[in-house]
Protein backbone atom coordinates (compact mmCIF):
# COMPACT_ATOMS: atom_id res chain seq x y z
CA UNK A 1 0.00 0.00 0.00
CA UNK A 2 1.40 3.39 -1.03
CA UNK A 3 1.90 6.22 1.43
CA UNK A 4 -0.90 8.33 -0.03
CA UNK A 5 -3.36 5.46 0.08
CA UNK A 6 -2.30 4.55 3.61
CA UNK A 7 -2.80 8.18 4.67
CA UNK A 8 -6.26 8.22 3.13
CA UNK A 9 -7.17 4.98 4.90
CA UNK A 10 -6.20 6.57 8.22
CA UNK A 11 -8.40 9.61 7.56
CA UNK A 12 -11.48 7.50 6.82
CA UNK A 13 -13.66 6.52 9.75
CA UNK A 14 -14.77 3.06 8.63
CA UNK A 15 -17.48 2.99 11.30
CA UNK A 16 -19.14 6.11 9.93
CA UNK A 17 -21.58 6.71 7.09
CA UNK A 18 -20.54 9.86 5.20
CA UNK A 19 -22.54 12.39 3.25
CA UNK A 20 -21.92 12.27 -0.51
CA UNK A 21 -20.01 15.56 -0.56
CA UNK A 22 -17.75 14.48 2.30
CA UNK A 23 -16.97 11.15 0.64
CA UNK A 24 -16.07 12.82 -2.66
CA UNK A 25 -13.95 15.43 -0.89
CA UNK A 26 -12.00 12.69 0.88
CA UNK A 27 -11.42 10.81 -2.38
CA UNK A 28 -10.24 13.90 -4.23
CA UNK A 29 -7.86 14.85 -1.42
CA UNK A 30 -6.27 11.41 -1.36
CA UNK A 31 -5.38 10.81 -5.01
CA UNK A 32 -3.34 7.60 -4.94
CA UNK A 33 -2.36 7.12 -8.58
CA UNK A 34 -0.52 9.08 -11.27
CA UNK A 35 -3.32 8.57 -13.80
CA UNK A 36 -6.80 10.10 -13.72
CA UNK A 37 -8.73 7.55 -11.68
CA UNK A 38 -12.36 6.67 -12.31
CA UNK A 39 -14.82 7.40 -9.51
CA UNK A 40 -17.14 4.45 -9.02
CA UNK A 41 -20.32 3.92 -7.04
CA UNK A 42 -21.54 0.60 -5.63
CA UNK A 43 -25.16 0.43 -4.47
CA UNK A 44 -26.53 -2.63 -2.69
CA UNK A 45 -30.23 -2.89 -3.40
CA UNK A 46 -32.96 -4.74 -1.55
CA UNK A 47 -33.77 -6.99 -4.48
CA UNK A 48 -33.22 -10.63 -5.42
CA UNK A 49 -32.00 -10.68 -9.05
CA UNK A 50 -32.77 -14.40 -9.23
CA UNK A 51 -36.39 -13.38 -9.72
CA UNK A 52 -37.15 -11.77 -13.08
CA UNK A 53 -39.57 -9.30 -11.51
CA UNK A 54 -36.80 -7.94 -9.28
CA UNK A 55 -34.22 -7.30 -11.98
CA UNK A 56 -32.90 -3.73 -12.03
CA UNK A 57 -31.43 -2.70 -15.35
CA UNK A 58 -31.37 0.45 -17.43
CA UNK A 59 -29.35 3.41 -18.62
CA UNK A 60 -28.88 6.98 -17.49
CA UNK A 61 -27.30 10.03 -19.10
CA UNK A 62 -24.83 11.56 -16.65
CA UNK A 63 -25.03 15.38 -16.88
CA UNK A 64 -21.23 15.71 -16.92
CA UNK A 65 -20.37 12.48 -18.74
CA UNK A 66 -17.89 9.88 -17.54
CA UNK A 67 -14.67 11.42 -18.79
CA UNK A 68 -14.12 8.36 -20.94
CA UNK A 69 -14.29 8.26 -24.73
CA UNK A 70 -16.29 5.20 -25.77
CA UNK A 71 -15.93 3.40 -29.09
CA UNK A 72 -19.39 2.78 -30.50
CA UNK A 73 -20.31 0.10 -33.03
CA UNK A 74 -23.62 0.62 -34.84
CA UNK A 75 -25.41 -2.26 -36.54
CA UNK A 76 -27.37 -0.55 -39.29
CA UNK A 77 -28.00 -0.40 -43.03
CA UNK A 78 -28.81 2.27 -45.60
CA UNK A 79 -29.98 5.63 -44.30
CA UNK A 80 -29.74 4.45 -40.69
CA UNK A 81 -26.08 3.55 -41.22
CA UNK A 82 -25.46 7.06 -42.54
CA UNK A 83 -27.35 8.49 -39.56
CA UNK A 84 -25.13 6.56 -37.16
CA UNK A 85 -21.98 7.75 -38.94
CA UNK A 86 -23.17 11.36 -38.80
CA UNK A 87 -23.84 10.99 -35.06
CA UNK A 88 -20.26 9.90 -34.43
CA UNK A 89 -20.33 6.10 -34.41
CA UNK A 90 -16.78 4.76 -34.63
CA UNK A 91 -17.80 1.66 -36.57
CA UNK A 92 -20.89 1.00 -38.67
CA UNK A 93 -21.76 -2.30 -40.30
CA UNK A 94 -24.17 -5.16 -40.77
CA UNK A 95 -23.24 -8.67 -41.96
CA UNK A 96 -19.64 -7.53 -42.39
CA UNK A 97 -19.41 -6.42 -38.74
CA UNK A 98 -20.95 -9.68 -37.56
CA UNK A 99 -18.40 -11.67 -39.53
CA UNK A 100 -15.55 -9.62 -38.01
CA UNK A 101 -16.85 -10.28 -34.51
CA UNK A 102 -17.19 -14.00 -35.24
CA UNK A 103 -13.54 -13.84 -36.26
CA UNK A 104 -12.52 -12.42 -32.89
CA UNK A 105 -12.77 -8.63 -33.40
CA UNK A 106 -14.09 -6.80 -30.31
CA UNK A 107 -12.42 -3.39 -30.46
CA UNK A 108 -15.46 -1.42 -29.29
CA UNK A 109 -17.03 -0.53 -25.95
CA UNK A 110 -20.73 -0.26 -26.76
CA UNK A 111 -22.92 -1.51 -29.59
CA UNK A 112 -26.22 -0.12 -30.82
CA UNK A 113 -28.61 -1.45 -33.43
CA UNK A 114 -31.78 -0.69 -35.30
CA UNK A 115 -34.62 -3.15 -34.55
CA UNK A 116 -34.45 -4.74 -38.00
CA UNK A 117 -30.82 -5.72 -37.38
CA UNK A 118 -31.50 -7.70 -34.20
CA UNK A 119 -32.20 -11.05 -35.91
CA UNK A 120 -28.71 -10.80 -37.43
CA UNK A 121 -27.10 -9.57 -34.23
CA UNK A 122 -28.73 -12.47 -32.39
CA UNK A 123 -26.30 -14.79 -34.18
CA UNK A 124 -23.47 -13.39 -32.06
CA UNK A 125 -25.43 -13.08 -28.82
CA UNK A 126 -23.22 -15.73 -27.19
CA UNK A 127 -20.19 -13.56 -27.93
CA UNK A 128 -21.60 -10.15 -27.05
CA UNK A 129 -23.90 -11.12 -24.16
CA UNK A 130 -21.33 -12.31 -21.60
CA UNK A 131 -19.22 -9.20 -22.31
CA UNK A 132 -22.10 -6.79 -21.79
CA UNK A 133 -21.92 -5.68 -25.43
CA UNK A 134 -25.30 -6.91 -26.68
CA UNK A 135 -27.73 -4.16 -27.79
CA UNK A 136 -30.84 -4.09 -25.63
CA UNK A 137 -34.09 -2.10 -25.90
CA UNK A 138 -34.18 -1.66 -22.10
CA UNK A 139 -30.98 0.39 -22.21
CA UNK A 140 -31.86 2.32 -25.34
CA UNK A 141 -29.24 0.64 -27.49
CA UNK A 142 -31.86 -0.88 -29.81
CA UNK A 143 -33.66 2.03 -31.42
CA UNK A 144 -34.95 3.40 -34.71
CA UNK A 145 -33.43 6.70 -33.57
CA UNK A 146 -29.95 5.26 -33.84
CA UNK A 147 -28.32 8.66 -34.26
CA UNK A 148 -29.76 9.79 -30.94
CA UNK A 149 -28.61 6.55 -29.30
CA UNK A 150 -25.05 7.11 -30.52
CA UNK A 151 -24.99 10.76 -29.44
CA UNK A 152 -26.33 9.89 -25.97
CA UNK A 153 -23.58 7.30 -25.44
CA UNK A 154 -20.90 9.69 -26.65
CA UNK A 155 -22.26 12.36 -24.30
CA UNK A 156 -21.97 10.15 -21.23
CA UNK A 157 -24.90 7.75 -21.10
CA UNK A 158 -24.06 4.69 -19.02
CA UNK A 159 -25.76 1.34 -18.52
CA UNK A 160 -26.32 -0.24 -15.12
CA UNK A 161 -27.41 -3.73 -14.12
CA UNK A 162 -27.80 -5.36 -10.74
CA UNK A 163 -25.44 -8.27 -10.15
CA UNK A 164 -26.23 -11.62 -8.52
CA UNK A 165 -25.41 -10.23 -5.07
CA UNK A 166 -27.89 -7.39 -5.52
CA UNK A 167 -25.23 -4.75 -6.17
CA UNK A 168 -25.06 -2.17 -8.95
CA UNK A 169 -21.60 -0.88 -9.92
CA UNK A 170 -21.34 2.23 -12.09
CA UNK A 171 -18.80 4.96 -12.94
CA UNK A 172 -19.75 8.59 -12.27
CA UNK A 173 -16.71 10.37 -13.69
CA UNK A 174 -13.03 10.98 -13.13
CA UNK A 175 -11.18 12.10 -10.02
CA UNK A 176 -10.15 15.24 -11.92
CA UNK A 177 -13.81 16.33 -12.20
CA UNK A 178 -15.00 19.20 -10.03
CA UNK A 179 -16.68 17.91 -6.89
CA UNK A 180 -19.99 19.51 -7.93
CA UNK A 181 -19.91 17.65 -11.26
CA UNK A 182 -19.32 14.32 -9.51
CA UNK A 183 -22.10 15.09 -7.05
CA UNK A 184 -24.57 15.84 -9.83
CA UNK A 185 -23.58 12.67 -11.68
CA UNK A 186 -24.06 10.68 -8.47
CA UNK A 187 -27.55 12.05 -7.99
CA UNK A 188 -28.44 11.31 -11.63
CA UNK A 189 -27.46 7.66 -11.10
CA UNK A 190 -29.30 7.41 -7.79
CA UNK A 191 -32.45 8.93 -9.30
CA UNK A 192 -32.34 6.38 -12.12
CA UNK A 193 -32.00 3.49 -9.66
CA UNK A 194 -34.91 4.76 -7.58
CA UNK A 195 -37.13 5.09 -10.65
CA UNK A 196 -36.13 1.57 -11.67
CA UNK A 197 -37.27 0.07 -8.35
CA UNK A 198 -39.24 -3.10 -9.08
CA UNK A 199 -42.75 -3.23 -7.66
CA UNK A 200 -41.90 -6.69 -6.30
CA UNK A 201 -39.07 -5.31 -4.15
CA UNK A 202 -39.97 -5.31 -0.46
CA UNK A 203 -38.40 -3.62 2.55
CA UNK A 204 -35.52 -1.17 2.36
CA UNK A 205 -34.50 -0.60 -1.26
CA UNK A 206 -31.24 1.32 -0.84
CA UNK A 207 -29.35 -0.95 1.55
CA UNK A 208 -25.80 0.41 1.27
CA UNK A 209 -23.79 2.83 -0.88
CA UNK A 210 -20.03 3.05 -1.32
CA UNK A 211 -17.95 5.50 -3.35
CA UNK A 212 -14.38 4.74 -4.40
CA UNK A 213 -11.74 5.62 -6.96
CA UNK A 214 -9.84 3.11 -9.09
CA UNK A 215 -6.92 2.89 -6.65
CA UNK A 216 -8.64 4.26 -3.56
CA UNK A 217 -10.59 2.64 -0.71
CA UNK A 218 -14.35 2.47 -0.55
CA UNK A 219 -16.07 5.15 1.52
CA UNK A 220 -19.48 4.27 2.95
CA UNK A 221 -22.25 6.78 2.21
CA UNK A 222 -25.41 7.15 4.28
CA UNK A 223 -28.24 5.89 2.00
CA UNK A 224 -30.90 7.96 3.77
CA UNK A 225 -28.88 11.18 3.47
CA UNK A 226 -28.06 10.41 -0.17
CA UNK A 227 -31.73 9.81 -0.96
CA UNK A 228 -32.81 13.03 0.76
CA UNK A 229 -30.11 15.04 -1.01
CA UNK A 230 -31.04 13.53 -4.34
CA UNK A 231 -34.72 14.38 -3.88
CA UNK A 232 -33.82 17.93 -2.82
CA UNK A 233 -31.67 18.35 -5.93
CA UNK A 234 -34.57 17.45 -8.28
Amino acid sequence: MGKRLADLQKRIDHDRLYEVGEALELLKSGKAAKFDETVEVAVRLGVDPKHADQMVRGAVALPHGTGRILRVLAFAKGEKAHEAEEAGADFVGAEDAIEKIQGGWLDFDVSVATPDMMPLVGRIGRILGPRGLMPNPKTGTVSLEIGTAVRDIKAGKIEYRVEKAGIVHAPIGKLSFEQQALTENFHALLDALIKAKPTAAKGTYLRAISISSTMGPGIAVNPADALAASQAAD
